[in-house]
């Protein structure tokens, strides 16, 4: 028996990408990894300043699903932490919705396809946020890790 598009992690994760590629990398010009550790995306000849990593965590399937990722915010040459600041400050925006009566993003969830046109089955509710504190890397790149929470209706 198939599993309902809405309870496949597949399409959690291909909508939480589409989401973040579109707004954070076509609109503000950032670079984004997708599962990987700590370190710089490699791009040849360019030395990046400011960065994103997306990790994957729990995925719990349910009636009312559960899912979360990480999001790390990575700077370099910024000695007092002023430039993390703005980058997790953007980033922020892009996660939470002033407009919203509950102050809650809901981002689309979507039934992705290979070869097909994306159709929307849901959203997914930005359902809290938790920051870290300013963390140092060996090279001296300063970052943050956001741990985003999101829940979301399915069929299971």
């Amino acid at each position: 028996m198939a599993l309902d598009p809405t309870a496949r992690e597949s399409n959690f994760k291909d909508s939480i990408k589409k989401y973040l590629v579109d707004n954070l990398v076509d609109t503000e010009g950032l670079n984004v990894s997708f599962d990987k550790t700590l370190s710089t995306p490699y791009l040849q000849t360019v030395s990046l300043q400011k960065w994103l990593m997306v990790n994957w965590g729990p995925f719990i399937r349910g009636t009312l699903s559960d899912a979360a990722i990480d999001i790390v915010c990575c700077v370099r040459k910024d000695n007092e932490g002023f430039l993390l600041a703005q980058l997790v400050d953007k980033v922020m925006g892009y996660l939470t919705d002033v407009d919203a009566t509950h102050g809650m993003k809901t981002i689309t969830f979507y039934r992705s396809f290979q070869s097909s046109p994306w159709i929307v089955i849901g959203g997914l509710l930005v359902w809290d946020i938790t920051e870290t504190g300013t963390l140092e890397a060996p090279d001296s790149t300063k970052y943050k890790i956001l741990s985003v929470r999101f829940k979301f209706a399915s069929k299971i």
